[in-house]
């Protein structure tokens, strides 16, 4: 068996790219998002609204916290969304995006599902505007045969 030798140019190519980029070829980026992290704030619900027997807006501690998705150029999340409201007390996971751009000001979007206090698998979704350390937006569902709509305002923790 033969064994080649590495030409002086490809070993001259990796020194430098390891020395410039201050880290191995193998190792990642290290890249982070504004948006990763724990964000805590309040969510607004009002259910039914318009309609006879609709509960009027009420106002609850909530609590966001991202995971940035690798290899998504830092525009897609794991969201962990926990809320305190007596109306929808739940922990879940959803799926949050950035788009046009993973930088603030940007619009984010996030969509989910829970399991029901009421027994059954709600969906909800939100949209509106990240900026680096305040995150302002819609928050809408149907939760068996009620739907809810509201706000969600979170600052970075």
């Amino acid at each position: 068996m033969t064994r080649r030798a590495s030409s002086p140019v490809s070993v001259i190519v990796a020194v430098l790219c390891t020395a410039g980029c201050g880290r191995s070829p193998a190792e990642p980026s290290g890249a982070s998002s504004f948006l990763d992290g724990t964000w805590q704030g309040t969510v607004t619900i009002e259910v039914n609204p318009g309609e006879a027997g609709g509960l009027p807006a009420t106002t609850a501690a909530t609590t966001w916290t991202f995971e940035a998705v690798p290899q998504t150029n830092l525009q897609t999340f794991r969201a962990t969304v926990q809320s305190t409201h007596l109306w929808l007390p739940i922990t879940t996971v959803a799926s949050t995006a950035l788009v046009p751009t993973n930088s603030p000001p940007t619009h984010i979007s996030t969509q989910g599902d829970y399991n029901s206090p009421r027994g059954c698998r709600g969906t909800f979704g939100s949209s509106g505007t990240a900026e680096t350390t305040r995150i302002e937006a819609d928050f809408t569902g149907v939760d068996c045969s009620a739907r809810f709509t509201g706000r969600v305002v979170l600052t970075k923790q």
